[in-house]
């Protein structure tokens, strides 16, 4: 790619980044091309569809969440409390984008998502606490990886739809770790 066309791509995700944060991947993305200070022409041959360009925006928090599956797995204290401070850091990481949580959720799994290779990573962090979980014989037989990240995002889902706080989000994420671990 030219350094020119670089320049732009790269502006038009920063620019992204910051209009999604603040009204959802649902902004317009003439607007994103217009602060980004490029055509619509240049942001669609760059991001053909608009699920590109989440996917795009999504590279900064798929690069933060095995960072912080390593916090959670050594967070201090029991298995139970090593699970929520996960949960409560993925619905962190999900609800940073206004819609972000419903559309991460709803990809879970669909290997034809344009942010399929994000939810692999997303799942992947999933995946090594709960085994992490599983080692230490806490995690109840029959539990499903995927589900539980479905579940978690669900929650996160609920959350950033009704702009729940931390109060009312943490007795859900309590009722799925209480759910999925050994009594």
């Amino acid at each position: 790619m030219r350094a020119d066309a670089q320049r732009n791509r790269d502006r038009i995700v920063e620019v992204a980044r910051g209009v999604f944060k603040e009204k959802g991947y649902d902004a317009p993305l003439d607007e994103i091309a217009r602060l980004a200070g490029v055509g619509p022409g240049t942001l669609y041959r760059h991001f053909p569809a608009r699920e590109n360009l989440i996917d795009a925006v999504q590279q900064e928090l798929a690069d933060r969440v095995n960072s912080m599956a390593d916090k959670a797995i050594a967070h201090e204290g029991g298995p139970r409390e090593r699970l929520l401070a996960w949960f409560e850091q993925y619905v962190e990481l999900l609800t940073a984008h206004p819609g972000a949580a419903a559309r991460v959720t709803t990809a879970m799994g669909d290997e034809a998502s344009p942010i399929a290779s994000k939810c692999k990573i997303y799942a992947g962090a999933n995946t090594r606490v709960l085994a992490e979980l599983r080692a230490e014989g806490a995690m109840r037989d029959g539990v499903d990886d995927l589900q539980v990240v479905r579940l978690v995002g669900g929650v996160a889902a609920i959350a950033d739809q009704s702009r729940l706080g931390p109060e009312a989000i943490g007795p859900m994420l309590e009722v799925l770790a209480d759910g999925v671990l050994k009594g």
